[in-house]
């Protein structure tokens, strides 16, 4: 079983920075496979970006967004540059097994979900 609690998200305006940060229970943290979605209102819960050795990002994030992992501290970062409104949205964070080096990047494929952080940017 594993916990994921999400934090970092918060009001930004256009063009600035959010650092989102999910915390992991568990031992096993290292062998999970982890990711990053966002999810607008009334829309579908979408894959930003994901990380199992390799990282894979979304189309409309690759370049400004950023995903890393420190296993030692059992966190996974997504860094948020260039925000743009259309980056609003609640952010969950997640946890999957896959063989090394494979990013998922579907939602069906991860086993563990954070709460989720609320994203805003105002223009």
């Amino acid at each position: 079983q594993v916990q994921l609690v999400e934090s970092g998200g918060g009001l930004v305006q256009a063009g600035g920075s959010l650092r989102l940060s999910c915390a992991a229970s568990g031992r096993t943290f290292s062998t999970y496979a982890m990711g990053w979605f966002r999810q607008a209102p009334g829309k579908d819960r979408v894959f930003v970006a994901a990380i199992n050795g390799n990282t894979d990002y979304a189309g409309s994030v690759k370049g400004r967004f950023t995903i890393s992992r420190d296993n030692a501290k059992n966190t996974v970062h997504l860094q948020m540059d260039s925000l743009k409104p259309e980056d609003t949205a609640v952010y969950y964070c997640a946890a999957g097994q896959a063989d090394i080096g494979l990013p998922l990047v579907k939602g069906h494929e991860y086993d563990y979900w954070g709460q989720g952080t609320q994203v805003t940017v105002s223009s």
